[in-house]
């Protein structure tokens, strides 16, 4: 789509483009329009001059010539008569001057004369000019009226939908505070407004619904897997079992594990998108990423380096900054072996993370996908990644992903766009 404008703008255009057409418009047809109608009266009085001439003649009485206005002179043949426009030297203004010439041959009393009329016209093109100059002053006034009235009326008329519109940019699903909107005695913006506060009214109830089963379901999962964890445990401290069944149980306390971290990090994800994490703090990022190092290192992983080159601190919210962290270091723990360094690089307004990867991702552009993964094989929930991007997103830094010289990079601006 290309560049948007305003509504009002956009009419008003409308509006200044048709009158500009139509003023043009009417301007050349009132000029050739009137410019034939004056010709028409020229005309008509040189026809009517001919006549009292030829007139004249016929009853005898002796017509004189009175040059350049009228001549009479006999003429060997008779023609057909014919009008044309000739330029004629006028002494009183010292210029040429336009004439319509009427010139007609006629047989009166045996003799063949030829009956020549003029009528200056020019007088008459000055009048033509004058009356389209004074349209299109009178359009142009009237014009310039109009719109400055149509773009009053039309701010007053729009005016309900425009508030409605701020009302409905500043909509939030998670505000407490009913959507307040104005109501118009048009037909068609009362009719959308009482649609309006139908479809949100129905929103944040399915939204609250929605919402509320969420976090009953997580609530009462928590309660069984409780259960079946305790008589796990029960079951391996109270009874002999063999190799086997000890292997299965262990398998079972992993998927047990793996549902609770699924259930935390689905939960996680609808916070996030239904917009319930709002407390924005300044998080020092250099320092929790200390501590995380710190943490892992508690857990044999001696091969977790974090180099800083400048103090890095982020305004978000703490409990996303300390999940965002964990989740991209645990990415890259999860796909190391013992042996691989993993490097940390931070600086005023970055964060890289490598670690050592045999082989680049298949799909890259599939990464941050939620329950994306590489092999089945892998015990991931396949939400760390998507997590991390949704934070991302949710405050507007940028996270990429390359793979180079045999090492899985992230990279996240933290500089908003």
């Amino acid at each position: 789509m290309g560049k948007k404008t305003r509504l009002l703008k956009k009419t008003s255009r409308i509006f200044l483009l048709t009158g500009l057409v139509l003023a043009l418009l009417s301007s050349t047809a009132l000029y050739f329009y009137t410019k034939y109608q004056l010709e028409n009266e020229v005309e008509e009085v040189l026809f009517s001059t001919e006549a009292r001439v030829e007139s004249a003649l016929k009853s005898g009485r002796i017509v004189g010539s009175l040059p350049p206005v009228t001549e009479i002179s006999e003429a060997e043949v008779l023609r057909e008569k014919f009008l044309k426009d000739t330029v004629i030297y006028d002494p009183s203004q010292d210029e040429m001057e336009l004439f319509r010439e009427l010139s007609v041959y006629r047989k009166i009393n045996g003799r063949n004369y030829q009956i020549t009329i003029r009528e200056m016209v020019v007088e008459s093109e000055d009048f033509l000019f004058a009356i389209v100059l004074s349209n299109l002053t009178i359009f142009g006034l009237a014009f310039i009226f109009l719109f400055y009235f149509n773009t009053t009326r039309n701010l007053k008329l729009w005016s309900p939908f425009f508030k409605n519109l701020e009302q409905m940019k500043s909509f939030s699903l998670t505000s407490k505070e009913p959507l307040h909107l104005v109501d118009s005695d048009v037909l068609e913006f009362s009719e959308l407004k009482t649609e309006i506060e139908t479809l949100t009214d129905k929103v944040k109830s399915d939204y609250e619904n929605l919402k509320q089963f969420t976090e009953d379901v997580s609530h009462e999962m928590q309660t069984p897997l409780a259960i079946i964890q305790a008589k796990i445990d029960n079951l391996i401290n109270e009874q002999e079992i063999s190799d086997k069944q000890f292997e299965q149980v262990t398998s079972i306390q992993k998927d047990i594990q793996r549902l609770k971290q699924l259930n935390k990090r689905i939960t996680t994800l609808t916070k996030i998108d239904n917009n319930q994490f709002v407390n924005i703090e300044n998080v020092n990022l250099t320092e929790l990423i200390n501590e995380k190092v710190e943490n892992f290192k508690e857990l044999q992983m001696t091969n977790l380096f974090h180099v800083p080159t400048d103090e890095l601190q982020v305004s978000m919210d703490a409990y996303l900054a300390d999940i965002l962290i964990n989740n991209l270091i645990s990415n890259a723990v999860k796909y190391s072996k013992n042996e691989d360094v993993i490097s940390i690089i931070t600086n005023k307004s970055t964060l890289v993370i490598s670690n050592f990867g045999e082989q680049a991702i298949a799909h890259p552009e599939k990464i941050f996908q939620r329950f994306y993964r590489e092999s089945n094989g892998n015990q991931s929930t396949g939400l760390g990644l998507a997590i991390v991007k949704k934070v991302c997103d949710l405050y507007g830094f940028k996270i990429s992903y390359r793979f180079e010289g045999e090492l899985h990079v992230f990279s996240i601006d933290f500089l908003r766009n």
